[in-house]
């Protein structure tokens, strides 16, 4: 099956090729001969109208009497065209990365932000980037700015600022089903930043600190009462040894003598009193 899906490819591209060049008509295949004949009474001058180079990264389309010649561009290195009837377009294979300007976006609940991005783009096919489109690099940055409009106007505001990677995802594979035609192949699209009115920046800070007010106050009420719990076992197991109250109190005194203060002021338990008037 392949060998003859390969079969048939082949076959098709030499029938348009046969197509192109049989395009050209009688008066169009004059003027090649003549072009030709021209080549070869000037030789070796012709040569330097003839041989045209091209870089590793470009990629040149031919136009003979304004048909493509082939369905495949020529290059890298050196090619050949005839004087006067031939004439090429350069195209850069190279991927090519360009800002989108700040769009103001109505979210779907209502939210206007602005939003920037970032698209990585390259030239896919030669011939369809020259033959199908006026201007590959215009086309597909005007494509961008509408469909980042069109892809963010169906998110919330809490998607847009969580899902950045989903939305970059989605946008790229929109941007590449669009290009497809024109040669263009959309390698990567990211979302630089998104900038929310000054309003609104101020009612989500208001709201983010009245939610970690509201959370100190309940982590500091189950501090108070792990606390009041924890002391009042410890004053269970005091209650066991009554001798046990007094050796706390002179480790307290001991505490507030190493920060060597001039006068301390120590308060005697009337329980202490009690046990030394039981004692006489």
């Amino acid at each position: 099956m392949e060998m003859e899906t390969q079969s048939s490819v082949e076959m098709h591209s030499k029938q348009d090729l046969i197509d192109h060049h049989g395009g050209l008509g009688c008066c169009g295949w004059v003027l090649v001969i003549l072009s030709g004949l021209f080549v070869v009474l000037t030789f070796p001058i012709s040569l330097f109208l003839c041989i045209k180079i091209v870089q590793e990264y470009e990629r040149a389309v031919i136009f003979r009497l304004g048909r493509i010649t082939s369905r495949k561009a020529k290059g890298p290195g050196l090619f050949f065209i005839l004087p006067c009837t031939d004439s090429f377009v350069k195209v850069d294979m190279r991927t090519v990365s360009f800002d989108i300007p700040p769009q103001e976006i109505l979210t779907k609940d209502s939210v206007t932000v602005a939003v920037d991005g970032v698209v990585y783009f390259r030239v896919q096919s030669a011939i369809s980037s020259v033959a199908n489109v006026s201007n590959a690099d215009s086309s597909t940055r005007l494509l961008a700015q509408t469909t980042l409009r069109n892809v963010l106007g169906t998110k919330n505001l809490s998607e847009l600022l969580s899902d950045r990677e989903e939305i970059s995802h989605s946008m790229q594979v929109t941007l590449d089903a669009a290009t497809d035609s024109w040669g263009i192949k959309v390698e990567r699209v990211e979302i630089k930043d998104v900038k929310l009115p000054v309003q609104l920046q101020r009612a989500m800070a208001a709201e983010a600190e009245a939610t970690r007010e509201a959370r100190a106050k309940v982590i500091a009420a189950e501090g108070e009462m792990n606390a009041s719990r924890a002391l009042k076992e410890a004053s269970l197991v005091i209650a066991e040894s009554p001798s046990g109250l007094q050796l706390r109190y002179l480790q307290t005194l001991t505490t507030i003598a190493s920060e060597k203060n001039s006068t301390i002021v120590f308060p005697l338990p009337i329980d202490v009193l009690q046990t030394y008037l039981k004692g006489k």
